[in-house]
């Protein structure tokens, strides 16, 4: 995995985001650890399976949904069904190897 360090992404607050297979984090943040890379290598996945743009349609669309069920920003973030498998899991370093196809679906809203 690619890790570019920038002082635009992500956003304030959070250490990594992955845009297309490619981790920024904060500038200054010390190197990422083995579970952040895990809860990003999960989220490659979920994009590989949904061909990419569909996985970014469906995170929009579902943060969209429950960002006015919550009416909170993170709150919503934090239910995504794509975030909620990779922070369920990203503990587990050998998920990913055990993972089955479209995992996601059972953490979905």
């Amino acid at each position: 995995m690619k890790i570019i360090y920038s002082d635009i992404l992500p956003f304030k607050g959070f250490r990594a985001i992955n845009l297309f297979g490619i981790i920024f984090a904060r500038k200054g943040e010390t190197m990422l650890n083995k579970r952040v890379l895990n809860h990003e290598a999960i989220h490659t996945r979920q994009m590989l399976e949904l061909l990419v743009i569909g996985f970014y349609l469906w995170y929009l669309i579902e943060w969209s949904i429950l960002l006015i069920r919550y009416r909170n920003g993170l709150k919503a973030y934090r239910h995504i069904g794509f975030e909620k498998e990779a922070y369920d899991n990203e503990g587990d370093l050998q998920y990913l190897k055990q993972r089955k196809k479209y995992a996601f679906k059972k953490y979905l809203i």
